[in-house]
């Protein structure tokens, strides 16, 4: 059976005061808890304070965004080995707002998901498609074609390191959650898509569901057969919602 994982996506969000009761309680509520693999992802400047927070435990940190570059003038990014000497192992490649915000294509996406693995993090990728494409019904062409640019770029060994995450765009902080089953349609069309090619690999990757995910919807999410988790915004920065997203995850695992 496939391995579960809950990564919570603080985005623009934090403070020292706020993060360090929020891990505090994240900390006590998944104590004991065995079956998911948990992970928070923090803006730039916290991830310090997270590894201090979190160094020795369970649950493991990254960062939300990571330049394609190594080194060199390029003013304001983050690489991939600055994020891995803050002891980060996982970091968010391709998110939907860094697509439609701040203009990364599949082609820059891509390189950050190679710059990810070669400096020892472990990407994730995230694919999906906007209300206006799913109204379209080109759902399945939109995540092909983000799928395939990395194909391209890493070849499908790459997907041998990384976990995939589908958020329908139109479903991320809106209170709009795709249904299970709309969850699941697409989950599964990844899968088959990565099985044409390799088999085993597709068998094995964790492919988590993002977009709007609560405590009181995860275990029916988390319950059909494609859907390994889920990448968490909002509710990952409420402790008692985090823990119990997790939780959901580890019982079905």
């Amino acid at each position: 059976m496939r391995e579960r994982m809950v990564v919570g996506n603080w985005k623009l969000h934090g403070s020292l005061i706020s993060n360090k009761t929020l891990l505090d309680e994240i900390v006590t509520g998944m104590a004991g808890v065995k079956g998911v693999h948990c992970a928070v992802c923090v803006p730039f400047p916290y991830i310090f304070q997270v590894q201090f927070a979190l160094q020795g435990g369970e649950i493991v940190w990254g960062a939300q965004n990571v330049s394609q570059h190594e080194k060199g003038a390029y003013t304001g990014e983050v690489s991939a080995s600055m994020l891995r000497d803050l002891g980060c192992s996982i970091v968010i490649v391709g998110h939907s707002e860094r697509r439609a915000l701040y203009g990364e294509d599949d082609a820059m996406v891509a390189e950050k998901f190679v710059a990810a693995q070669k400096g020892g993090l472990i990407p994730i990728l995230c694919v999906g498609e906007t209300l206006e494409e799913r109204e379209k019904g080109i759902t399945a062409n939109v995540v092909e074609r983000q799928l395939q640019a990395v194909v391209d770029k890493a070849g499908m060994e790459g997907f041998g390191r990384c976990v995939i995450a589908y958020e329908p765009v139109w479903a991320i902080g809106t209170g709009k959650t795709a249904t299970p089953q709309q969850a699941q349609e697409v989950h599964a069309y990844i899968r088959a898509l990565l099985s044409e090619q390799n088999k085993g690999l597709s068998e094995n990757i964790m492919i988590l569901y993002g977009g709007s995910v609560k405590a009181s919807n995860a275990a029916e999410l988390f319950a059909m057969p494609d859907i390994d988790g889920g990448l968490i915004g909002g509710a990952s920065l409420d402790a008692n919602e985090f823990v119990s997203i997790c939780k959901a995850a580890a019982q079905v695992a």
